[in-house]
């Protein structure tokens, strides 16, 4: 048996969430300079990383959080920051540059963590395997979880042909979009976790 409204549920919040086609044009930014292979060896690594995360949260990441003192508003916000920062770089072209960027692997930050693996979908799947009834319920679940990870990394790995068709310049306004749009989400997820704590309070 399999719980398809558990299933459809959790893949469309992980959808929202972790929104592949927005990713796009942040992996473009992230991994232009280098060669094909590299390419979608970082998306590959990047997807890796993210079901990693989710899963070690998924299956502990309560006993994690209590253990740590850590509250979820506290993990979004840090999480903010650290897009923040990327974004910051993203946008004053930072990342143009050959000598800061070719030695650092961004499958794993930010890629990995915290932008496909972020608070919203750690936390989401947290309360999804929480709320899961039996072995179909958290059938269920992973499968939810595993389909949406497949799905960002066909995104991700078919992006690179845009990169053939824009050329350096598109990539360089890619990039600055990029920047934009992930300095936005950022700062939307700070808010969100300063609201929570002022409600919690």
């Amino acid at each position: 048996m399999f719980d398809f409204a558990v299933f459809g549920s959790l893949f469309l919040t992980l959808f929202v969430i972790m929104d592949p086609p927005g990713i796009t044009p942040i992996f473009l930014a992230l991994t232009s300079g280098r060669p094909v292979k590299v390419q979608r060896r970082m998306a590959w690594q990047a997807v890796c990383v993210a079901f990693g995360v989710i899963a070690v949260f998924g299956i502990c990441g309560q006993q994690i959080l209590d253990y740590l003192h850590v509250s979820v508003p506290a993990l979004m916000i840090a999480g903010g920051l650290l897009l923040l920062l990327i974004a910051l770089d993203l946008l004053t072209g930072k990342t143009d540059e050959p000598q800061q960027t070719k030695d650092v692997n961004v499958a794993l930050v930010p890629l990995g963590m915290p932008l496909l693996a972020g608070p919203g979908a750690i936390v989401s799947v947290i309360l999804a395997v929480q709320k899961a009834d039996g072995a179909v319920g958290q059938i269920s679940v992973w499968a939810a979880i595993i389909a949406m990870h497949v799905v960002l990394w066909i995104t991700m790995r078919y992006s690179l042909v845009i990169i053939r068709v824009i050329k350096d310049g598109g990539v360089v306004l890619v990039t600055r979009l990029a920047g934009m749009m992930l300095s936005a989400i950022a700062v939307q997820q700070i808010i969100n976790g300063v609201l929570q704590v002022v409600r919690g309070a």
